[in-house]
This record gives structure tokens, C-alpha cells and sequence, in this order.
């Protein structure tokens, strides 16, 4: 009523000013009607229900998410003032693999490049560490038909523990995402990938299939005898994975007692058109190779001896010959090799991007000569060997070299970088599980051959596709 009130008065004054052309208060009416005005609002406040007041906060403050999910203790190093690694059954597990399920409505096939957005900054894969990790692996080694034959499944062959298989690798700076067999699919659909080298080529192409089969059913449309060159298609998605087996990547035939040849023979001006021929068909080539460098060789050049490795004098009627260092040979075949796949794609281009991708050196874990038996390491040398750390910095150098020479826009290389987490985990070869059930009676045969090269599958060798793919979508 007060409120009425004094707009009534309001009204009657401004009724009256319209002669007077001003409006004019008595200061002692207008402090009452001050008064009144402040009186009505704190009663309308009191008896009108307010907006209920905003849910108070969790916290005054807001802390940013880490990019990095927290680490658990590593295979290589434990802080002293920190307990022990917890057993791994308590280990709180890494997130849920994601995007493994691989659908038939993938039909987008993913470049090689990104052509729409800019690639994120590089991550360094190489410097890391091993951290437990509880889940299972994407593929079960006994059921795999891609390794049945070749004596990767350790588990097929009677290897009773299993603990190798759980481990992730951790980069320092940055986070290596889950291997994704879809994703990886999607990039490969209406594809051609080919590895090509020696038997860790191999290693890594079952690997992927292995990998991929989770996902979706691979088929084996091609088998050499040998079993060196196969070729898989995953119908699905129209892509395709082959191995080549090319030790030098150029021409060259293998050191083989048995058949009286004592030197590998490696030609340095030719080319392995086993493989090479084939390059104007094949979207992306990954290659691995090293350890056959190490065997004795001679090499060959213009039509004749240009020198050799661990050569006998006499093998050439006591003619001198140079000794040329492994090292240089491997440097040479590797550039040689990365340069002729450049030139071949600038004459051969038809469409799409290639992709010429090398993984470094892997190395072998023997605790003494693989050919007298030794057994695998049971513990890592931190720091790598400088054999090892001479062949992966061939491949990287060449590597980057091919890639700032090339002036290509529709080809990309590329280092999958694995020397260092491959060097750590001795426990990752198969050893005397080469073959089934070493040592059952009769099997033995007065020793038992260890392989400490390869990789049991499921196992460390699975990480190199997890960088590469990495490697290829960034």
C-alpha cells in the first residue's frame, strides 16, 4: 500500500509539473517517501521467495588433468625410498583397449599424410621404460595361425610363465596410445603393406596380422615353401600385408654351410627385384634388417670384389682385399635402397602417398655364441652396446637424409625407433621355447638351441606396431 501510495503522489506531482515544466519535491516529503520506497522493497524480499542460491562448489579451486596417466613402478628402475613394485595382480589396471572392434561400415580410407589439419609434434617413442601393465594381449599366440609354424608362440611350445607379456612401454615425455586394430584397418583399407628384410621383418609382419586378426579374420592367399614370402589379404577392409625376404635389402646371397657357401655375397650396385619389382603396388614398405651384415661377407660392385668382411686371405688366392667394416656396408645398403625406392616412385607414380618406413636395429640377447648353445640373458644391460648403438644410428641418418632429399610430396619416410625398448627385455625372446616342448625326452638331443633374437608372440615385438602405428597416422 505504500508503494501505491507514494506512486500516486508521484503521479499528482508530474500531473502538476506538466504546467510547471519541472519536477519538485518538499525535502522533507521526499525523505519520508524515501523512506517508505526502502521499507516496501525489504518487505517484498522477505515475503517473495528468492532463486534458490547456486549448489555450493566441490572445490574453491580447479586442478588441471595430467596428459599422462600416473606410472607405476618400471621394469629398469625402483626409487630406494619408495617400496617395492606391488605384485601385479594388484597393479591398478591401464584403461580398456580401445577401438578394437573393426566394422564393415569403416569405409573411409585414411591418408598418409593429413591433408586438413596439422600433424601434432613429434613424440619420442625411444626413451621410455617398461611399467606393468594388468590386461591381457589383443591376440592369444596359440591360436594365431600366422606364427603356428615358425615357433614365435612360446606359449604353444611349453613356455610355462607368462609374466613377460605384461608390460606397456612408457615414453618420458608423452603418451604412446594403444595399439587400435581398427584404426590401423581403416588406415589399411584398399592397401598394400609389405615388410621386407630379414626374420625380424617376419617377426614383426605375424606380429601385425596377429594383431589385426583380433579384429578382423585374416586369409593366407600366398606361402613360398620356405615360408619367406607370404601374403595375407583381411577381405573385409580389401588390405593387404606380404613379407619379403630381402636380409640385405640389395641383392645378395646368404652365407650357408651346408650348401659350401662360407661368405654371404652381397652385390652393392644391384638391387633385390624379389621385392623392388613389386614397389609401384605397395602404398607402404617397412623394412628391418642388421644381423646378416654381422656374418662374413664379401661384397661386389662393378662386376667384381670391392672388398669384404671377416675374410680369409686365401679365399682369394691370398689378393688383397680390403676389409670393409660392417657398419659401412649396412650404411651403404641402407641408402642405396632408400634412394632407389625414391627414384622408382617418382618414375612410377600413379596415385596415393607412399610410405618407406625403416625399424631400427633390434638386438639379439645371447649370454655367450648362439651357436654353442647360450642361453638368453636374464637381466638387460641398461645402456646400449656400441654395435647397437652404431646400426640404429645408420638407419636413423639415412633415414633422414632420404627424407630431406626427397622433394616429393606424395612420399614420406619414416625411423620406427626400437633399439632402446627392445634392448631392455631379454625375458621377451623365446629362448629354448624355438621349438615345442625342448625338453621332453628325446628332444634334447645332447643340447638345447635358445633363441634370443626374436620374439615370443605376444610379446615385446607387439610395441614396434604400436609405434608404427603412431608413426604412420601422425
Amino acid at each position: 500500500m505504500m508503494a501505491t501510495n507514494f506512486l500516486k503522489t508521484y503521479q499528482h506531482h508530474l500531473h502538476h509539473n506538466d504546467k510547471q515544466h519541472h519536477f519538485s519535491l518538499p525535502k522533507k516529503k521526499f525523505v519520508t517517501y524515501a523512506v517508505y520506497a526502502l521499507i516496501a522493497v525489504v518487505l517484498l524480499y522477505l515475503f517473495v521467495d528468492p532463486a534458490a542460491p547456486p549448489a555450493a562448489a566441490s572445490s574453491s579451486t580447479t586442478t588441471k588433468p595430467s596428459s599422462l596417466p600416473a606410472r607405476p613402478p618400471s621394469i629398469q628402475q625402483q626409487d630406494p625410498e619408495l617400496p617395492p613394485a606391488p605384485p601385479l595382480s594388484t597393479i591398478s589396471p591401464h584403461p580398456p583397449y580401445q577401438g578394437q572392434a573393426a566394422t564393415d561400415n569403416d569405409d573411409e580410407t585414411l591418408p598418409i599424410v593429413g591433408t586438413t589439419a596439422a600433424p601434432p609434434p613429434p613424440c619420442d617413442y625411444s626413451d621410455g621404460e617398461w611399467v606393468p601393465d594388468a590386461r591381457p594381449p589383443l591376440y592369444n599366440g596359440t591360436t594365431c595361425g600366422a606364427i603356428k609354424d615358425d615357433g614365435r608362440s612360446c606359449t604353444a611350445n611349453g613356455r610355462a610363465d607368462t609374466g613377460y607379456v605384461y608390460w606397456r612401454w612408457q615414453p618420458r615425455a608423452c603418451d604412446l596410445p594403444d595399439f587400435s586394430s581398427a584404426d590401423f584397418l581403416r588406415w589399411l583399407r584398399n592397401r598394400h603393406m609389405a615388410f621386407v628384410g630379414d626374420s625380424l621383418a617376419r617377426n614383426q609382419a605375424e606380429s601385425l596380422v596377429c594383431l589385426l586378426s583380433s579384429a578382423s579374420p585374416p586369409e593366407l592367399v600366398h606361402r613360398s615353401a620356405d615360408g619367406r614370402f607370404r601374403r595375407w589379404v583381411f577381405r573385409d577392409h580389401n588390405a593387404t600385408v606380404s613379407i619379403f625376404w630381402s636380409p640385405f635389402l640389395l641383392s645378395g646371397v646368404e652365407k650357408s654351410e651346408r650348401d659350401g657357401v662360407r661368405y654371404n655375397q652381397v652385390f652393392l650396385d644391384a638391387f633385390d627385384e624379389r621385392w623392388m619389382s613389386e614397389l609401384a603396388g605397395i602404398d607402404a614398405v617397412v623394412m628391418s634388417a642388421g644381423h646378416w651384415f654381422r656374418i662374413p661377407s664379401v661384397y661386389h660392385e662393378g662386376g667384381k670384389v670391392v672388398g669384404c668382411h671377416g675374410c680369409d686371405a686365401a679365399e682369394f688366392n691370398h689378393t688383397a682385399v680390403a676389409e670393409i667394416s660392417f657398419f659401412r656396408a649396412f650404411r651403404d645398403a641402407v641408402g642405396r635402397t632408400l634412394a632407389e625406392a625414391a627414384r622408382r616412385h617418382h618414375e612410377q607414380y600413379t596415385d596415393g602417398v607412399k610410405l618407406v618406413a625403416m625399424t631400427t636395429f633390434s638386438p639379439s640377447h645371447f649370454e655367450g655364441q648362439w651357436n654353442e648353445g647360450a642361453p638368453c640373458k636374464k637381466k638387460a644391460d641398461k645402456e646400449l652396446g656400441y654395435t647397437e648403438t652404431e646400426m640404429r644410428k645408420i638407419v636413423v641418418e639415412e633415414v633422414e637424409e632420404a627424407s630431406s632429399s626427397s622433394s616429393s610430396s606424395t612420399m614420406r619416410f619414416a625411423a620406427v625407433d626400437v633399439t632402446a625398448l627392445a634392448n631392455l627385455r631379454p625375458d621377451g625372446h623365446p629362448g629354448p621355447y624355438m621349438r615345442k616342448n625342448p625338453f621332453a625326452a628325446g628332444n634334447t638331443g645332447g643340447r638345447v638351441q635358445h633363441d634370443c633374437l626374436h620374439w615370443c608372440m605376444p610379446g615385446p615385438v607387439d610395441t614396434f606396431n604400436q609405434i608404427l602405428l603412431q608413426t604412420i597416422l601422425r
